[in-house]
């Protein structure tokens, strides 16, 4: 029986080997031809759309905070912020201080007209002493009066600024009526040219550099376009 059941071993042998082999040859495409392959699984479509991918890399935590932070600042909206006016000195000075602070085009000096100026005044006094009297008389009787530092009318006080005569007089017959009786309408200041700071866009990234050009303000502050209407 042994003896017989070897050509069928044989041919079992045979079976599996060429078996194997046609199995080979399907897993490696090199049936295709006759139409016998298995499907394939890549997607070239998507292969040929990669553009440089040999450029990829990973970022570093620093570079990821540092993409962060700039997407949050690009969703902040820029301010636009004024100074002024500067006579030409205090422009000269703030305008130099600017060149070595603020990046170039972000900033702008602007010349403006300053209209006239009157005022209801009261003066001139002796003193500094009799000033700060006269001044503590109209507080008790519920007036504002600010100290005038135009220098050809110093050692007085002005009631009110206008910005006409017209209206600085219709000011003036306000306060007879009320008790005043030696004040008088004066111009303190003819118009005239001066200068403005304008921000046009404060970022974020700008705004800690304001402080190195705040010495040069005069004194001044800055504040938004619109509060100037400009």
């Amino acid at each position: 029986m042994t003896n017989l059941n070897k050509p069928m071993l044989r041919l079992l042998v045979l079976a599996l080997i060429l078996a194997n082999g046609l199995y080979f040859a399907w897993t490696q495409g090199l049936l295709r031809a006759y139409g016998f392959a298995p499907a394939q699984q890549s997607e070239p479509q998507r292969l040929a759309q990669q553009v440089r991918p040999e450029a990829l890399r990973v970022l570093t935590t620093a570079e990821v905070k540092r993409l962060e932070e700039q997407a949050r600042t690009a969703g902040v909206p820029a301010e636009c912020l004024v100074a002024g006016p500067f006579s030409t000195a205090q422009a000269d000075a703030l305008r130099r201080a600017l060149l070595a602070s603020l990046p170039e085009g972000s900033w702008q000096m602007n010349s403006v007209e300053l209209p006239a100026r009157w005022i209801i005044y009261m003066g001139k006094y002796s003193d500094q002493a009799a000033l700060e009297k006269k001044r503590s008389e109209l507080a008790a009787l519920k007036f504002t009066a600010e100290a005038v530092r135009t220098p050809p009318l110093e050692m007085g006080l002005s009631l009110g600024s206008f910005a006409d005569r017209d209206s600085a007089e219709r000011g003036l017959a306000k306060l007879g009526n009320r008790g005043i009786r030696t004040a008088k309408v004066v111009q303190e200041s003819a118009s005239s040219q001066a200068t403005e700071l304008r921000l046009p866009a404060v970022t974020d990234a700008i705004r800690p550099r304001l402080e190195a050009i705040k010495p040069q303000l005069a004194g001044l502050s800055l504040h938004s376009c619109n509060e100037s209407g400009r």
